[in-house]
């Protein structure tokens, strides 16, 4: 644990970024945060996740607070870094996103105008990439903003934009390795109190798993990597379905065929998985369904 100097007073805004050999990217964040209009106290947390590059060096270089999580995973790094932070409010974000000026001041005007709120969430969209890279956000985050606005309902929030109470906090899930960060968060956020979605205060993060194509985007990150893994991993209450595999340069050129037909493979394997029928009931749960994920997962 890092010491706190209790006569150093404690900042509103602790923003705290996972990071795993992200120094291509964390500079730019680091200086969009660095560059807020918003004159309040804040300070910027980097967990360093067994990163083997310049990564921490950089954000050390930047002001920012280092601190290190050896636990793999960013549900872990940001279960760490909320830990350590001493802000009364929490802001989640990634090192590859950067923000507009205003972006932190928007959101402490929120909480201002509404007390009561215990999180205040905003939209996530793509700098650069594919087309369809800038339609898919907006029609989500679109269809998050009229649910909210219709019922009061937030149902998603991305992890790369989201601030709330460290008072309502009570951990992340680091069973979980996708969506435990956002969705499961976000589930547990909304039983201590309201949530706001401000539509117009984005984060603006990388394409650089857009670019393995709409297939692979749609079928292996979202339907395998997201949903599948999220009910799976929460349903056995523990990591069956490890982390997506991270990305972090340009990835060579594949044929048409390529992802459709891995894809394919992943969800007839997800649906053995989930009816298995005799063969879990006679070798047991790990015994069939570790090992099968594990050889979908070297797939991609």
């Amino acid at each position: 644990m890092i010491p706190v100097d209790r006569h150093v007073p404690c900042p509103t805004y602790s923003i705290v970024v996972p990071a795993f050999n992200e120094e291509r990217y964390i500079g730019d964040c680091l200086r969009s945060l660095a560059s807020q209009e918003f004159t309040g106290d804040y300070e910027i947390i980097v967990v360093d996740n067994n990163s083997t590059d310049s990564t921490a060096g950089i954000a050390r270089a930047s002001g920012a607070t280092v601190v290190q999580e050896a636990m793999p995973g960013v549900c872990s790094a940001r279960q760490r870094g909320t830990e350590v932070a001493r802000g009364e409010i929490i802001i989640s974000t990634d090192a590859d996103t950067t923000f507009q000026s205003n972006w932190l001041a928007s959101i402490d005007r929120t909480f201002d105008q509404n007390p009561e709120c215990i999180a205040v969430a905003g939209p996530c969209r793509f700098d650069g990439g594919p087309w369809w890279s800038a339609v898919y956000p907006r029609l989500l985050f679109g269809a998050v903003y009229l649910v909210y606005l219709i019922t009061g309902y937030v149902f998603y929030v991305s992890a790369t934009n989201i601030a709330f109470r460290k008072s309502a906090w009570s951990g992340y899930n680091t069973n979980m390795t996708q969506g435990g960060d956002e969705v499961d968060l976000l589930r547990r956020l909304r039983s201590k109190g309201r949530v706001i979605f401000s539509l117009h205060n984005p984060s603006f993060t990388s394409s650089r798993r857009l670019k393995r194509g709409l297939f692979y985007n749609l079928l292996v990150s979202f339907v395998f990597y997201y949903l599948l893994t999220y009910w799976i991993n929460r349903i056995a209450g523990r990591c069956v379905i490890k982390n997506a595999p991270a990305f972090r340069d340009d990835p060579a050129p594949k044929p048409v065929w390529y992802w459709p037909s891995r894809a394919a493979i992943a969800v007839v394997a997800a649906l053995f998985m989930l009816f298995p029928g005799r063969y879990v009931v006679d070798f047991g749960f790990g015994t069939v369904i570790e090992p099968v994920f594990d050889a979908v997962r070297r797939l991609f």
